[in-house]
């Protein structure tokens, strides 16, 4: 009952527990998610209307971007855009004389890495969603008048969603655990938050298991909430 009771407090809110600093760390854990997610989804269809469309140029880019990320380890990716997009960045600041120093911030650096990796495997979620669709449709949107970038809208994307909805909630719930990476550049995330209150009470097992608590929520709310998108739009006429 004591120990029941000692954790309760360390897992509680105010000066004696850590539940703000898991709390906080949680929120951003969220934040990262969706903005790399959110940048994935716009390379993805970048990367997928360039694999599908007939210019070499970009089927060539759009293949190697692919191959690039998935043949390598996403903490690879995270290190080379913090730190070799870090030094990029600041000899071109200095060469222009705005300033001597920069350093990128650590949640544009853990956006645009998770959001890069994102975008690979994005990428082929989304053609195979779109080469799904008859070509026939487009054909016959183009015999209407119509031009690409309103049978994109008006006949291709609104087919699309509902068949690519599955493989992009699969990634949302990669993208939310890999969140977790950018603890290694510093970024005080939820594991990093647990990992420090583990340190500091000693308590390891008590703050690693509140931690995989919170993601298994975080989870599984968004398992839930992908469920119900592709309900409402597989079969949008029968809904009243």
């Amino acid at each position: 009952m004591d120990s029941m009771v000692f954790w309760l407090t360390l897992l509680g809110f105010g000066d004696k527990g850590w539940g703000d600093e898991l709390l906080r760390g949680a929120w951003l854990s969220l934040e990262i998610s969706i903005s790399a997610y959110v940048v994935g989804l716009a390379l993805g269809l970048a990367g997928a209307l360039a694999k599908l469309s007939k210019r070499r140029t970009a089927v060539f880019v759009a293949v190697a971007y692919t191959t690039i990320i998935r043949s390598i380890p996403d903490i690879l990716i995270i290190f080379l855009i913090y730190y070799t997009a870090t030094d990029a960045l600041r000899s071109a600041v200095t060469f222009t004389g705005l300033a001597s120093e920069f350093q990128i911030n650590g949640f544009v650096a853990a956006t645009l890495s998770l959001g890069i990796v994102q975008g690979g495997y994005s990428t082929e979620v989304l053609r195979g969603a779109i080469a799904a669709i008859p070509r026939g449709q487009a054909e016959a949107a183009h015999a209407l008048g119509l031009t690409r970038r309103q049978t994109f809208f008006l006949v291709t994307l609104p087919q699309m969603i509902p068949l690519a909805l599955p493989g992009l909630g699969n990634l949302w719930l990669v993208v939310l655990k890999e969140s977790s990476l950018v603890s290694l550049i510093g970024f005080t995330e939820l594991v990093l938050a647990g990992k420090m209150a583990a340190g500091a009470t000693r308590d390891y097992f008590l703050f690693y298991c509140a931690i995989a608590f919170v993601f298994l929520v975080m989870s599984g709310l968004s398992a839930m909430l992908f469920h119900a998108l592709e309900t409402s739009t597989a079969n949008p006429g029968r809904r009243r």
